[in-house]
């Protein structure tokens, strides 16, 4: 077993954090996640009113006892609602573990953070951004690396540098990511100095993932080639899966197009019709280049019990 200051920060079994996914980190799925050993994190922009969060947390509570965290993000498009209305729900129910995420750390919501007790996760891009938030009071910081699925960040930094810049310096525990799909790669990203890992894609494919079987074969067959850059021009860069949708986008955006033509195709309703429906062009697919590491479509359980036993095999060929 592999025990970090994250799985004892969390009393989880396996130093494995769920990204938080829209669309995709329902409690149902968040719930599996945390039972099979790792922190899942319900995305709180997939409840549009206070009432369905907190209906989703009564969800939690039938399916799991184990932790988990609320995703709180501060990009302004995928606001549902005032955030603070998350939060009181959260605190109603006594949950205190919460990651943020998004363009700028939550100056107004770190003094609630403290006040209700919470362990706050801040997901950011680099060093400078890790270092503002462990002086704000962030237990925790996440870090993922340029090949990882969905938003890329501004930097350009690929997870084998990244990762280890920002546990040098920080002096809290570092979460991080970015092409992660089996023990050889949770095995590379402790070796850098991370507590834990956080995953995305490799999730996808996975038997309780609530997406359409179409879509879990696209990505099964995908290998690491088969993904692209999209959204750059609009400050917003994502890596996804390179599909009809996604080539459409970047015509789009080197023909210099109108922003709502853009957001016709990228729109969120376009993917979540595409996880539910199938047609795996009809939507962009976050896709990390780790893609290419995957073969199967496991339990969340076998593919988390894997991949640690994986991961200390690895390690453990270098202590003889």
């Amino acid at each position: 077993m592999l025990k970090t200051k994250i799985t004892e920060m969390f009393d989880i079994k396996h130093p494995i954090v769920g990204g938080a996914m829209m669309w995709i980190s329902r409690a149902e799925y968040v719930a599996a996640m945390s039972e099979a050993g790792g922190l899942g994190i319900m995305a709180s922009a997939n409840y549009k009113s206070k009432e369905s969060f907190a209906q989703a947390i009564e969800s939690m509570k039938a399916l799991t006892n184990k932790p988990y965290g609320v995703n709180i993000n501060l990009f302004p498009a995928m606001t549902q609602i005032d955030n603070n209305e998350y939060i009181d729900v959260m605190a109603d129910n006594g949950l205190k573990i919460v990651e943020t995420s998004g363009h700028h750390a939550p100056e107004e919501l770190v003094a609630r953070f403290k006040d209700l007790g919470m362990k706050w996760i801040h997901k950011c891009v680099g060093v400078r951004y890790a270092k503002k938030v462990e002086a704000m009071g962030a237990d925790v910081v996440t870090v993922v690396g340029y090949e990882n699925g969905g938003a890329t960040g501004r930097l350009d930094i690929g997870t084998m540098v990244l990762v280890p810049v920002v546990v040098d310096a920080v002096n809290v525990p570092v979460i991080g990511g970015g092409g992660i799909s089996d023990g050889r790669g949770l095995a590379a990203v402790l070796s850098l100095g991370a507590e834990a890992i956080i995953m995305g894609t490799r999730l996808l494919v996975t038997k309780e993932a609530p997406i359409h079987d179409n879509i879990k074969t696209a990505l099964l067959n995908a290998s690491e080639l088969d993904t692209m850059l999209v959204m750059r021009s609009l400050n917003a860069t994502h890596r996804v899966l390179n599909n009809v949708a996604a080539n459409k986008c970047l015509e789009l955006e080197n023909n210099n197009a109108e922003f709502m033509e853009v957001y016709e195709v990228i729109k969120g309703e376009n993917a979540k019709a595409m996880y539910d429906e199938g047609d795996a062009d009809k939507g962009i697919l976050a896709c990390g280049q780790g893609i290419g590491l995957t073969h199967d479509i496991p339990t969340l359980k076998e593919l988390f019990d894997r991949m640690t036993t994986e991961a200390e095999g690895v390690l453990q060929k270098f202590s003889k």
